[in-house]
């Protein structure tokens, strides 16, 4: 079974029902237990990284999570807003995040972008991963985004994306992936991607 993590922001519904349509059993959920006997983690979502992060620390889920990802070594996906919280600082609300990956999430700084960024925009491979199965190099995906991912460690970066810079939209480090792009909503590659992350045996 593969938990969703509710941490009360939107889209949540539209990964679970990708999940299933995909033929996996997974459930929305902020239930420790449910969590703990989990095969697997997804963590999406949009919204602030405050926001976020406030839901986290109130429900213990910023705890719960960290155990399940380093401890118990769990397959865990994050999307979107998920993507930027697992780093140790957003600019976004000045707040400090879960650290599982070293770096910092920065703002578009050029102001002739149009922020966010919302629509189709290509993902670059940095280098090969099982997410990427049958995924070609430059596929257009689906991104809603006004902050980017600035990773400590260059090696995790396994996806990056033109937008005024070339910014990260994919990182992946052990048991661990992230992208920047909503795979939920990027049609039949972003399901494949989900696919091969629910497959995926780390």
């Amino acid at each position: 079974m593969i938990a969703i993590i509710d941490y009360e922001a939107g889209n949540l519904t539209s990964v679970l029902r990708a999940v299933r349509r995909l033929g996996f059993d997974a459930v929305i959920t902020q239930n420790a237990n449910v969590i703990d006997c989990a095969e697997r983690l997804i963590f999406p979502g949009v919204g602030a990284a405050g926001a976020a992060m406030e839901v986290l620390r109130r429900t213990g889920l910023d705890e719960l999570v960290t155990t399940q990802v380093q401890q118990k070594k769990k397959p865990f996906l994050a999307i979107c807003i998920g993507i930027q919280i697992i780093f140790e600082h957003s600019d976004e609300d000045d707040v400090d995040c879960l650290g599982l990956l070293q770096g910092n999430v920065k703002r578009f700084a050029d102001n002739q972008l149009k922020i966010p960024q919302i629509g189709w925009n290509q993902v670059y491979h940095v280098r090969d991963h099982p997410i990427f199965h049958e995924v070609p190099d430059q596929t257009e995906l689906y991104f809603v985004n006004s902050y980017y991912c600035e990773p400590a460690d260059r090696s995790v970066v396994i996806g990056e994306t033109d937008y005024g810079i070339r910014f990260t939209s994919a990182v992946a480090k052990d048991n661990m992936i992230a992208t920047q792009f909503h795979l939920e909503k990027s049609g039949p590659v972003g399901l494949r991607m989900l696919k091969n992350f629910c497959e995926w045996q780390p």
